[in-house]
């Protein structure tokens, strides 16, 4: 009997059953039902209302109504595809700093491509991030056993800011040296050189360019920085030149390349202070330009200066190994305008990536691949030289500098016909440098373009000549092997490799495991349909230098997304180049600071910046040689208007700008935001608005209109880039139509609408380019109407979590209607006081519980910040919201007696599972009541690997290499 319709059925059209605005409702945590009931505690009858109630009226807008409608996952990877495919993947030999390599399938699959390694957050709470800070550990160590330097830090933004951080550093440590020059090696690369001009010119150093190997006797200096090998492949003799720098009294810095230092004589052993370079030749794809991790090493004695993170081992509660970040920890929160540095972050998923490279292919696959690599480029010299070219060098790593004449630009054409880019090398010659995926078939390739036509030279003939060449020279060779540690003799099979990453993953707690609370860091769902292209080749394997008409499928990304961003936050020019939002914060200042400089306003070099702010504002503020002025806040957590007033009074036309967060770090609407703007521009001012928290703006007010110059956007934040467990990020800044004339250049890459005396702000144009598909991905399978809604629910989800939690601790700020934005503040202080339990006894219980903590003890001393995203449904924050009544619970035994203040569930937290198989317990409470608290955990349990960690211990013995396996078996 056929099937029929039930009678009561309506006909439905397709455009309805297509159901095209499905992907909002996976994004979104709450269903329609949850959010009724959220929005019923909340005494409130629909989101419009609770909108209405929460963002002050005159800023609301309906900006981003000019985004394009909403797409399935399957419709936006189909045009996402359709675009990367106007890429053209050539084979580039162009080098500086990036070369095509291998990425090995048990890392991508495992650690790029897996949300446990790319979802977790930086680890501030160690005891449950013990796999990353492992890793990092062993990134440390590479660092150090190459580079032949007593520390490393936990990697860098990229190599060009490293090299700014080190002469920043050189000059702060440098006390005797009272130059204000820094000597840089006219073989740098050039995005490096143009970068620390940009830094240089700020702090008011002088540039100084030349020859190493004849200039540096004749200057004064404060640093000196070296390339090593050089741009176009030349190889220095190291120790004699630090030595030249040394007698200057000033700091050796040597740039170096990470593939080389498998056979070069370790910078640490001819005398460099500092060492920097980038990672990504091990195992990570050029990506036009990133993400990727640079190294920072240094002697021990300069650690206390150090920008950065340092992974340090200390020990637990129970005396066992454990690790956490040392010293440098959120240095810039601590010192704020007096900060060395305001990098906040590193590269930890790109930095881990690559030493796992290291690990698999252990000392001798390294050795192996450079060696590969060194002597493709002999046979590469030996045929060139058998055709008659000159090379401007003989002695070289992977590089070659050919001599052409009047041919460069025939055969720089024919070789982009054979679909090879080359390096043009000035007016009259080549540049070629080859890379682990180089073949004798493109060997091959490369000779026939300089034997305009096929090679007529014999393949087998050109390796017997040279394997007979020396073209690195005896004095600079490493004499053993590098990587010598046991960590890169233990994994080299797949097995032993995917169940190390494995364990180490196990560790952590991510975003797939459960919430990461995190005010004003909005760990959301970065979903696996927005992550799929960014290991695309089409995307991955692109040289950021390569000619631009060869990537026309980015062009067309930056493109489309910048106007998705300028929908978004209602500015009129988006810069893609910084490639963190620390580095954001100073395009933005850069630009402003630009401005009146054009306008011939020089006197203008005040910063109001509030008590409430980021402690990277006043750090960037300081980059860019401002004047850091603090305002108040007041009782209710506002910028203190009044204070403001007063500084415009006291500052009048040397104020260049108020930089402003916004909703505010106090997790509130301010009411007079408007009038803050406007008090600063009738002064002649700028406005810059801090976009860490437009997770609660998108789609219903936009900076760029209600009185914004300028805003850095976090990427990785509001627009689903993930944190990586402390990086990869980006932060793009737009800015009004005034400033645009002043965003970011590049001297390798035209960027529409800039000038080169801007500056440049990150060594790659675009900067972490190959990620950007993340937020395109998100705002296109979004819409207009996705991104509104989120920012709704973000809203509703905080002011939930507020509700169910008031009764139990104190909300800090509340907006004038008694909401408030998308975070919260808990005000721990009065509980702390009463039973002497601290918000780290939280933070650390909460780890028995399965959750991460919020932020701790920022913006305000003894507070937690909340922020539940719109991703997470009532479920888990139900869920959250029960362990945390728990813990409150627990602590009012504390403060009743019931439980002993030095030995209870919080003081003691976190619990391991050395803990409940403990012959001898002897706690006032249960076994059960310290591991499994509440009846979900006995479902699911993460357990923390290690106890609670001895911060103090860690600091006073910094170990940032790893120990031998024995210590940890001995415990």
């Amino acid at each position: 009997m056929p099937h029929t319709e039930p009678s009561h059925s309506q006909p439905e059209s397709l455009d309805k059953l297509n159901y095209n605005d499905e992907f909002i409702n996976r994004h979104i945590g709450p269903n329609p039902q949850q959010t009724s009931a959220m929005l019923e505690k909340l005494g409130v009858s629909s989101l419009n209302e609770l909108i209405e109630q929460t963002v002050p009226a005159a800023i609301r807008s309906e900006q981003t109504a000019s985004l394009a409608a909403p797409m399935t996952e399957q419709q936006a990877l189909a045009e996402l595809k359709a675009i990367a495919q106007k890429n053209q993947r050539f084979k580039s030999y162009i080098g500086l700093g990036y070369h095509s390599t291998y990425v090995p399938p048990v890392i991508l699959r495992n650690v790029m491509e897996n949300p446990g390694w790319y979802t977790a957050y930086t680890p501030y709470q160690p005891e449950i991030a013990q796999g990353r800070l492992e890793g990092l550990l062993n990134f440390q160590q590479m660092i150090t056993d190459l580079t032949g330097m007593d520390l490393a830090n936990a990697s860098m933004l990229d190599e060009a800011t490293a090299a700014a951080e080190a002469m920043a550093m050189a000059k702060r440590v440098a006390r005797k040296n009272k130059s204000d020059q820094f000597f840089v090696d006219h073989n740098c690369l050039p995005q490096t050189l143009a970068v620390l001009k940009t830094r240089a010119e700020h702090f008011g150093f002088d540039i100084v360019v030349g020859d190493p190997n004849t200039d540096l006797e004749n200057h004064d200096y404060f640093g000196a920085l070296l390339q090593n090998p050089g741009a176009n492949g030349e190889l220095l003799e190291l120790e004699k030149l630090t030595q030249v720098v040394h007698a200057k009294e000033a700091l050796a810095i040597v740039a170096a390349d990470i593939m080389s230092l498998a056979l070069l004589k370790a910078p640490g052993e001819q005398g460099a202070d500092i060492v920097v370079g980038c990672n990504q030749r091990f195992g990570v794809p050029m990506g036009f330009g990133g993400p990727h991790a640079a190294f920072f090493a240094f002697r021990e004695k300069y650690k206390r200066s150090t920008p950065g993170r340092i992974i340090g081992v200390s020990v637990d509660s129970r005396g066992k190994p454990a690790l956490r970040m040392a010293m440098q920890t959120r240095e810039q929160h601590i010192r704020r305008e007096k900060a060395n540095s305001n990098i906040c972050t590193s590269q930890v998923l790109l930095a881990v990536m690559s030493a796992f490279y290291a690990m698999y292919h252990g000392s001798d696959g390294i050795d192996r691949i450079a060696k590969r690599i060194h002597l493709l480029t002999k046979i590469l010299a030996q045929g060139l030289t058998s055709l008659n070219y000159k090379l401007r060098h003989s002695q070289f790593f992977d590089t070659l500098c050919i001599e052409v004449g009047e041919q460069q630009m025939a055969l720089y054409q024919r070789a982009l016909k054979s679909h090879i880019n080359l390096r043009l090398e000035g007016k009259n010659a080549l540049g070629i440098s080859l890379n682990e995926c180089t073949t004798q078939k493109d060997i091959e390739a490369l000779l026939a373009v300089f034997a305009a036509g096929e090679s007529p030279l014999d393949f087998h003939s050109l390796e017997v000549k040279a394997q007979g060449n020396t073209a690195i020279p005896r004095e600079s060779a490493r004499e053993q092997k590098a990587l010598q540690h046991e960590i890169f003799h233990r994994y080299q099979s797949e097995t032993e490799m995917l169940r190390y990453l494995k364990r180490l993953e196990s560790k952590d707690i991510a975003l797939n495991h459960a919430m990461i609370p995190l005010g004003s860091c909005t760990m959301k769902l970065n979903a696996t349909a927005e992550m799929i292209p960014v290991t695309w080749p089409e995307f991955g394997e692109l040289h950021p230098f390569a000619p631009i008409d060869q990537a026309q499928g980015y062009t067309i990304l930056f493109e489309q997304l910048q106007n998705m961003l300028k929908a978004c936050t209602g500015y009129d020019a988006i810069s893609l180049q910084p490639n963190a939002g620390s580095q954001g914060e100073y395009a933005g200042l850069v630009a402003i600071k630009k401005y009146f400089e054009a306008k011939g306003e020089h006197q203008r070099n005040v910063c109001l910046i509030p008590q409430s702010a980021h402690g990277t504002n006043p750090a960037s503020a300081q980059m860019a040689s401002m004047k850091v002025v603090v305002i108040k806040c007041d009782e209710q957590g506002n910028v203190d208007v009044n204070d403001v007033k007063a500084k415009i009074t006291q500052h009048g036309d040397s104020i260049a700008s108020i930089m402003v967060t916004y909703p505010s770090t106090h997790g509130v609407f301010e009411e007079n935001i408007k009038e803050i703007c406007e008090l600063i521009h009738n002064i002649g001012g700028q406005v810059y608005i801090d976009g860490a928290n437009m997770n609660a703006l998108v789609g219903l007010a936009a900076p760029g209109e209600f009185g914004g110059d300028v805003s850095h956007l976090n990427l990785h934040k509001t627009f689903c880039i993930p944190h990586g467990g402390g990086g990869p990020g980006m932060g793009p800044i737009g800015v009004k139509a005034h400033l645009a004339p002043y965003l970011a250049s590049h001297p390798l890459q035209s960027i529409p609408g800039t000038e080169q005396g801007n500056g440049t702000i990150s060594a790659a144009p675009w900067g972490s380019a190959s990620i950007l598909p993340i937020s395109w991905m998100y705002i296109r399978m979004m819409g207009g109407t996705g991104v509104k809604q989120a920012t709704e629910v973000a809203i509703l989800n905080a002011n939930y979590v507020a509700s169910q939690l008031q009764t139990h601790y104190p909300i800090l700020y509340k907006g004038k209607n008694g909401f408030v934005a998308h975070e919260c503040l808990l005000d721990l202080r009065p509980l702390k006081e009463s039973s002497g339990i601290t918000e780290e006894d939280i933070a650390k219980r909460l780890m028995d519980f399965g959750f991460h903590a919020p932020t701790m003890s920022f913006p305000v001393a003894g507070t937690l910040m909340i922020e539940p995203t719109e991703s997470e449904s009532k479920a888990e924050l139900d869920r959250f919201c029960d362990a945390m009544i728990t813990i409150r619970q627990e602590a009012e035994r504390v403060q009743n007696g019931e439980l002993p203040r030095d030995n209870n569930p919080l003081c003691n937290a976190p619990h391991t599972l050395d803990d409940i198989i403990e012959e001898n317990w002897q706690r006032p409470y249960s076994r059960e009541e310290a591991s499994r608290p509440l009846a979900y955990l006995k479902e699911h349990k993460v357990w923390p690997s290690v106890n609670r960690i001895d911060n103090v211990y860690g600091d006073r013995n910094l170990i940032c290499s790893c120990p031998s396996i024995d210590l940890y078996l001995d415990k």
